[in-house]
């Protein structure tokens, strides 16, 4: 009787974590390709899309601040400034500015941005139940943390 190495059971434990992480990966990026797609045809950009999911839950107060969103958002606070200007003036947001401290800005949802945005909140959930079971599948279960072979 062979006996048994125990690095093929190791490998295949790799094997199928970065099998989980590549489908995770491909599912994810499906979702986000979906979102592109749907932000375009309703005259949104994809950025757009975001900021107003940033205002209206980010905060779970319905503004944010541009501080706020570019936390949120994950970008520089005057490329933020822009992204909120151009959706001012497209009628999706408006700012208001703080009484003594004018650099404070409160960033609302307009009656557009907030139907835009129920719209396609609602294609997106719709969407994420049709990918669900596929990312469950990639999640089952926790695969163990990879670790270098010894040697390697």
């Amino acid at each position: 009787m062979q006996p048994r190495n125990p690095s093929v059971g190791r490998r295949s434990t790799i094997s199928l974590a970065i099998r989980r992480l590549a489908w995770f990966r491909y599912n994810l990026r499906r979702f986000l390709r979906f979102s592109e797609r749907a932000t375009r045809e309703h005259d949104l950009t994809p950025q757009q899309y975001v900021l107003l999911l940033g205002v209206a839950g980010y905060t779970g107060r319905g503004w944010a601040t541009i501080s706020e969103l570019a936390e949120f958002l994950q970008e520089r606070h005057n490329a933020v400034v822009g992204l909120v200007q151009r959706a001012c003036s497209k009628g999706l947001v408006h700012k208001n500015q703080g009484g003594r401290d004018r650099r404070f800005v409160r960033v609302r949802l307009t009656r557009r941005g907030s139907t835009a945005l129920n719209g396609l909140a609602t294609l997106h959930l719709q969407e994420l139940q049709r990918i669900q079971l596929d990312l469950d599948k990639a999640l089952k279960t926790k695969p163990k943390f990879l670790e270098p072979e010894a040697g390697a």
